[in-house]
């Protein structure tokens, strides 16, 4: 979808508009690289007269406020990449932590149009009516109440039209400058922007499929089936496709909105813990989870009090096996054994260049011991997942993408708990929860289907072994096997020993000079000059003359890289 030949025109106009952002804002280094000044007009690139007054800012005051100007598609990779601590400094993510996501109705939307035009279909023939006014307006959609002939009120979600040539276009801008950025930055390459572009990229995608959102709320619904403490909205499959998704209307009320659940005479206690069990249970049994729970996302249904999750674009997904590595993460946390996270991180990281081990354990055992020390009401999940994030940060490792999704939506669904209960506190949630967890990992059960699935992939190796020992004694008799074997440091070495042999031979040619010369001059061999022979004091001056070289050579190069002298 996003790989979409844009006009040229339209592209160099997007170019145009986010250089003369960045050149108000006071980043025109970021336009350091010859090709990208080339596609510039010399206008573009000259001092916006609020510049001056904008560098009294701090520099990431006025990242954030170019993110907030060029629109919803940068405001969208702020909000993405504002919790990752593992990559971006604290002030920048305090910063992108600002960023909201409201954008104003489209004006002169003719829904009626766009709704006939997107589903090619005459409204009339479907709905009774379609409310002119949105219901809500956000950056990728809007929503619009509507009324089917058999008198369901359903909710519109509709793409906005021309969204997707224009993220294409901005993540096209994106890559260029994190390229242009890693390339020329030495200082910027540590954030690992064209990573950062690749995530936001890969989360707006799904995002602009709403087919794929339809899919969610599918096995969503799957997951809760028989659950009468949830509900999610009905999907009318004949009327959506990838660009509208027609689904039942929700009466409901939003979380955020206490007044009202007073009103309804709703306990926001009962609430939060039920809303925070059931987001645990998303994460931890069904290992698929809503990555956007803010309280605008979830709503309480009047009549039944049951949870309802809305929006369902942005949802992570956590493989078996992670799962498992996940459980085995916090089952070691509680147990406070620094030693056992170590490799499970490195089995979860995409990227691990741990400088020191006995650091990293020591961090984290302080920041377990910090939790174990706390009272169990004052532990604040967020403090805790963003110290870990630190942690992580500090020791070079890079966690999947998943995971942040997973920190930045824990920390989101805590801040619920505590609108809806000031006294609310995650831990409580968490109990149950790991308790099972606990009971489930030692059950005979586990063991039991843990050891087969190991027995399968034992009996499996065994299966194929004795057609690779014949692949590879085929490859040996051929000629055709090669063995690839690295010596780390070898370079070094040999470097090392040739400078050394050099060395050596220099001292076995002044020493052979030297000796020379003295029986040249012992021989008292003509021709003299003032008694001395000629030739023999030739020779002392050569060896004398090489022999400072040498120590020059030597000196000059203590502690460092040698020469080849």
């Amino acid at each position: 979808m996003l790989g979409l030949k844009l006009p040229k025109k339209q592209h160099l106009r997007r170019y145009y508009s986010v250089f003369g952002v960045l050149a108000k804002y006071g980043f025109e280094d970021v336009m350091a690289s010859n090709t990208v000044k080339k596609l510039i007009p010399r206008n573009y690139l000259k001092k916006h007269p609020d510049t001056e007054k904008l560098l009294s800012l701090s520099t990431f005051e006025r990242i954030r406020m170019v993110l907030e100007e060029l629109g919803p598609t940068y405001v969208k990779m702020g909000q993405l990449v504002s919790n990752r601590e593992d990559l971006l400094p604290p002030e920048l993510i305090e910063e992108l932590e600002k960023l909201q996501d409201q954008v104003p109705a489209l004006k002169n939307f003719e829904v009626e149009k766009v709704v006939a035009e997107t589903l090619k279909i005459n409204c009339a023939d479907h709905f009774r009516s379609i409310e002119p006014e949105p219901l809500a307006a956000a950056s990728l959609a809007q929503v619009h109440g509507a009324q089917l002939h058999n008198g369901d009120r359903v909710a519109l979600k509709i793409q906005r039209p021309g969204i997707v040539e224009v993220i294409a276009s901005d993540i096209g801008i994106m890559k260029d400058l994190a390229e242009n950025l890693e390339k020329y930055s030495a200082e910027i390459q540590a954030f690992q922007p064209v990573q950062l572009i690749a995530s936001f990229e890969k989360s707006i995608k799904e995002e602009l499929s709403f087919l794929k959102e339809m899919d969610h709320m599918q096995r969503f619904s799957s997951n809760f089936k028989g659950n009468n403490d949830i509900y999610v909205p009905k999907i009318y499959r004949i009327l959506s496709n990838d660009h509208l998704i027609c689904m039942e209307f929700v009466n409901g009320i939003k979380v955020s909105e206490l007044d009202k659940l007073l009103a309804s005479k709703i306990d926001s206690k009962k609430v939060a813990k039920l809303g925070v069990d059931l987001y645990l249970e998303q994460v931890l049994e069904h290992g698929f989870f809503h990555a956007d729970p803010h309280p605008g996302n979830i709503f309480v249904l009047p009549d039944t009090e049951q949870i309802c999750f809305i929006d369902f674009g942005m949802m992570g997904t956590i493989m078996p096996n992670d799962k498992d590595a996940l459980i085995g993460l916090m089952d070691s946390f509680l147990k406070k054994d620094a030693r056992k996270i170590i490799p499970i991180l490195e089995k979860i990281a995409v990227k691990s260049t741990i400088p020191d081990y006995k650091k990293l354990e020591y961090d984290l055992y302080e920041l377990m011991e910090g939790v174990s020390n706390t009272s169990i009401k004052n532990i604040k999940l967020g403090t805790t997942l963003t110290q870990f994030k630190n942690v992580l940060y500090e020791n070079e490792i890079i966690l999947p993408h998943y995971l942040y999704m997973l920190i930045r939506a824990l920390v989101i669904i805590e801040g619920v708990g505590l609108k809806l209960d000031p006294q609310f506190n995650i831990t409580d949630n968490l109990k149950p929860y790991l308790t099972k967890i606990t009971r489930k990992r030692i059950s005979l059960k586990h063991i039991f289907k843990k050891n087969v699935i190991r027995f399968q992939e034992y009996n499996a190796l065994l299966d194929t072994l004795p057609d690779d020992i014949n692949d590879i004694v085929h490859k040996i008799k051929n000629g055709k096997l090669v063995i690839v074997h690295e010596h780390k440091g070898l370079n070094e070495f040999r470097n090392s020993l040739k400078t050394a042999f050099n060395r050596l031979v220099y001292a076995v040619i002044i020493a052979a000079l030297s000796i020379g010369s003295a029986l040249l001059v012992i021989a008292d061999m003509p021709p003299k000059i003032h008694g001395i022979p000629i030739l023999g004091a030739i020779g002392f001056v050569l060896s004398a003359v090489l022999g400072f070289f040498i120590l020059i050579s030597i000196f000059r190069n203590k502690g460092g890289k040698a020469s080849d002298m």
